[in-house]
């Protein structure tokens, strides 16, 4: 398993009417967590795309719990349970500046070869990082 932390600061464009963080952009906060912790492991989206791999999101999950308000810094922990193989999947868990649970989410992503368009196992450079977080 590996988990990752990353803050966000909620802007003023990013809420609502009621001045909570518009639900749209939970998306945005996963896509930010999870590209911050694929840099974190030392290879980043841009080097897997240098090498001709894409990752598009198969399925999104998004459970709303409590809001999130403007100027908040929020935590959002990226956790990967389970080996990657040919898709990924990112768990969140998004939490207050008060420590509580707000929101949770899950992205899952395909790995697929740029030139083929279609679906591939990770670079071996990627499980080689992984490798210290799962068996393969």
């Amino acid at each position: 398993m590996y988990i990752y932390e990353h803050k966000i600061r909620v802007r003023y464009a990013e809420t609502d009417q009621m001045g909570y963080v518009y639900y749209g952009n939970y998306a945005a906060f996963y896509e930010e967590a999870r590209t911050a912790m694929l840099r974190n492991t030392g290879i980043s989206y841009k080097k897997l795309e240098e090498m001709g791999i894409m990752l598009p999101v198969s399925e999104l999950q998004c459970k709303f719990i409590k809001p999130a308000h403007y100027d908040e810094l929020l935590t959002i922990k990226t956790i990967i349970k389970k080996a990657p193989g040919v898709s990924i999947c990112f768990d969140y868990e998004v939490y207050n500046e008060n420590k509580q649970l707000i929101n949770k989410g899950m992205t899952q992503l395909v790995f697929v070869d740029k030139v083929r368009n279609k679906p591939c196992r990770p670079p071996s450079i990627f499980t080689e990082k992984m490798a210290t977080y799962f068996q393969y």
